[in-house]
């Protein structure tokens, strides 16, 4: 986007998004809300979607303006000019497509079953619409259709979503039910499609794609009866049909209306039948009031908003105080939108093992991207939603008493789906358990836990388990010969031993502690001294040869995960002193990470997810999100303060294109949030922060007594601006703190961290190696 229009464009969002942000004037009036705008995201690679949720909610209704492309993930593109319609399940920021299920389009004219072009809505039912005439708010979207002069507005409910239609006059008015569509990579199955009654349609979508063998099924009430009704099957319109099935379906419904007349569609949806739609939507939206849902929405979201208030500093300057306030809080609406709710409003929901369970003490959620979201959206839910975290950890041991694995790296829906890499339950189970979050059956999830390590599933299970753990526990690394992303496999891997080691630690599992201690340290046979990087190895040992330490590659070639040896060889979270040790000395790594953030930001072979560059430093991918961070170990923080700054300031901001890579289901503006609240887990799975440098002047984290000792954590920064970026020096707890992280028990406990901060670093606090955060190492 052109810097101009991009300033012009982020002043527009931050002054209709940030009112009322200006310090110092009282807030308690002030709604949360008001500073979200879920457009953040929406153009560039950001992959979010505009439309209405609400906070973990089955049901995310929003607008599809594509279907293909990879941009389109979401169904959703800032770029794009007219909406195809209002499906009911989207994903945030994900670099893979599915979902768009149910899609209802209100129109006028010719019934078309067809959605037609971006290059010619015309041939279809696509409307034409203006960002000028959408509206988004938490739990709420609207838009005009322009080509049908008719106002679509969108609320929620958790499993249900609310339809409220202002028509033309029109002796000729519609609502389609597509029950075909989809987006990207959803391929159709077969659907089902049924009207009921003059007021109800009931239905059942199945598809194949990124997520496997899922079934969709819902239930839509009319305010008002049909006049006329029918189906469509591929583009043969069936008029007076009432069912139909195949893989391109759907129905359509026939009114005359007034000027300005309203009809509304509530819609339940269900992964386990059509009964079970039914009782969603008749015990969340039992009547058609669609202020009151909308409000409640509102509610439910000011609620989980409110968990963290912030203060800005710049007295003097309100459009960076808005801009801040609206990223900040925008960062966090998207930090809690998944995982979501995957159960009936009766805990009945289907298992991976395609049998009905019902969930009998906790809620069955879905939708972890582990790979993404153990690095910071999972520690964010630990501090501001543990019990979210515990219905996580709970769903993961259903699923591995009923698929026989943890879903690694990734569950969505009921099918593992291993399209990355890793062992990441682990690290968000060890996590919590250590943050005292521990309100599950450890013992079977470390059961759960060890069985992912030293089991090799059979060769079909390709989506369960560790891929190529075979050669990882032969070799100790995994062989690029053998095994596609070996390096990013191999430290990923031991990384996750070390996680499994800290909990068996917790457990008095003391050789099971030993054995995946020392495979954590298997990190160290990628790491070529020569060039000092993470380098392949092949089956035989020998180094790949030759080698392009900025080459992200494909395929076969592909050794890396979305990134390549200068983004990847940092990622050793569990021991950055022996990172330290491999490189030379803490001046050696100092000179590699200034290397690596101020090299060229050329890369061979790109691929779409390497965005976001500072030198080889790729804040658009998930890899580098801790390796500002790694300054704190080797003593040199004051260049951890300047970068975490550089990052919040020329990364995020309030516009559509605000995001400098894909969302990933929350990871990306958890990053944020931690960050800019002054710290960030480098390793999560044990329970310490790393010290950054706060955004702001003054953060409250309200915490859930029923996991915490105190009803909240308090962090100041005195003297903060936006030039003032450097820690002076800091206590905690009213103690004078020189290290550079702390334990997540001084906010169990609550106590208070203070900062005094300035405009010129101070070399001198947080330099020496006992203020270093811990390292495998060092312990």
């Amino acid at each position: 986007m052109n810097q101009n229009i991009r300033i012009i464009v982020v002043w527009a969002f931050t002054m209709f998004f940030g009112i009322a942000c200006v310090p110092g004037k009282e807030e308690a009036a002030v709604s949360y809300v008001d500073y979200v705008s879920p457009m953040i995201g929406t153009d560039y690679h950001g992959h979010t979607f505009p439309g209405a949720a609400l906070p973990g909610g089955m049901v995310q209704l929003s607008l599809d303006t594509g279907t293909e492309g990879w941009d389109w993930c979401s169904g959703y593109h800032y770029s794009d000019n007219s909406v195809m319609g209002f499906s009911h399940l989207h994903r945030s920021g994900m670099g893979a497509g599915d979902w768009g299920d149910v899609l209802l389009m209100p129109i006028t004219g010719d019934v078309k079953v067809v959605p037609g072009s971006k290059e010619n809505p015309d041939e279809g039912y696509r409307s034409r619409f203006s960002h000028n005439e959408e509206t988004a708010s938490p739990g709420y979207y609207s838009v005009i259709l322009k080509d049908y002069s008719v106002k679509a507005e969108l609320t929620v409910s958790e499993r249900a979503g609310f339809h409220r239609y202002r028509f033309p006059e029109s002796d000729n008015t519609h609502i389609l039910v597509d029950g075909g569509h989809g987006i990207r990579n959803n391929y159709r199955v077969g659907s089902e499609i049924e009207i009921v009654s003059d007021t109800e349609i009931v239905g059942h979508r199945a598809s194949h794609g990124f997520v496997k063998h899922k079934n969709v099924y819902f239930c839509a009430r009319f305010s008002k009866p049909f006049k006329a009704s029918g189906t469509w099957n591929e583009e043969n319109i069936k008029k007076g049909s009432k069912e139909d099935a195949g893989k391109y379906i759907g129905a359509y419904v026939d009114y005359e209306t007034s000027e300005n007349e309203i009809i509304e569609v509530k819609v339940g949806i269900s992964y386990t039948s059509i009964e079970q739609a039914r009782l969603n939507l008749d015990t969340e939206i039992p009547g058609w009031n669609f202020d009151e849902i909308k409000e409640q929405a509102k509610q439910k979201w000011n609620t989980a908003l409110s968990k963290i208030e912030i203060e800005t500093p710049e007295a003097n300057d309100e459009v960076y105080n808005r801009n801040k306030k609206v990223t900040f809080y925008s960062a966090l609406y998207h930090s809690l939108l998944f995982p979501a709710i995957f159960s009936d409003v009766d805990g009945k929901y289907v298992g991976l093992d395609g049998q009905v369970h019902t969930a009998e003490d906790f809620t069955y959620l879905s939708d972890f991207s582990l790979w993404d979201t153990h690095r910071a959206e999972m520690p964010l839910l630990t501090l501001v939603e543990p019990q979210r975290n515990i219905n996580a950890i709970r769903t993961m041991l259903a699923q591995f008493e009923q698929g026989g694995w943890l879903p690694t790296p990734q569950q969505f829906g009921n099918s593992y789906t291993n399209d990355m890499i890793g062992d990441h339950p682990v690290a968000a189970i060890a996590d919590a358990y250590q943050k005292g979050i521990a309100d599950f059956d450890v013992e079977k999830a470390y059961e759960a836990v060890r069985k992912n390590a030293m089991e090799t599933p059979p060769a079909e299970h390709r989506s369960k388990g560790r891929i190529g753990l075979s050669y990882y526990m032969d070799l100790g690394y995994l062989p690029y010969d053998k095994v596609r992303e070996s390096v990013s496999r191999t430290l990923e891997y031991a990384y996750n031993d070390w996680c499994v080691a800290l909990l068996a630690k917790a457990l008095g599992k003391e050789d099971d502690y030993k054995l995946f201690m020392q495979r954590a340290a298997n990190y160290k046979n990628v790491m070529d001294a020569e060039t000092g990087l993470a380098r392949p190895k092949d089956s035989d040992g020998k180094w790949l040869s030759p080698f392009n330490p900025t080459f992200v590659g494909h395929g076969d070639e592909r050794h890396y995960t979305e990134a390549n040896a200068w983004q990847y060889t940092w990622f050793v979270p569990h021991d950055v002193q022996g990172l330290i040790d491999f490189e030379g000395g803490r001046s050696n790594l100092i000179n590699k990470l200034d290397t690596l953030f101020t090299m060229s930001s050329e890369v061979q072979e790109s691929v779409s997810d390497v965005t976001g560059l500072i030198g080889q430093y790729a804040h658009g991918n998930e890899p580098s999100h801790h390796t500002l961070y790694l300054y704190d170990y080797a003593g040199a923080p004051w260049k951890t303060q300047e970068l975490a700054r550089k990052v919040m300031d020329d990364l995020y901001h309030s516009g559509p294109d605000g995001l400098c890579g894909n969302e990933d289901m929350g990871q990306m503006s958890a990053w944020y949030v931690l960050s800019s609240m002054g710290f960030y887990p480098v390793a999560p799975g044990q329970n310490v922060y790393a010290i950054g440098s706060p955004e702001f002047s003054k953060v409250v984290i309200h915490l859930n007594d029923k996991y915490y000792n105190a009803s909240e954590f308090i962090i100041e920064a005195n003297n903060n601006s936006k030039d003032n970026k450097y820690i002076q020096s800091a206590t905690i707890g009213g103690n004078q703190l020189s290290k550079t992280w702390f334990s997540h028990d001084e906010i169990r406990n609550g106590s208070s961290l203070v900062f005094e901060m300035g405009t010129e670093p101070n070399k001198s606090w947080g330099i020496k190696l006992k203020d270093s955060p811990p390292s495998m190492t060092t312990n």
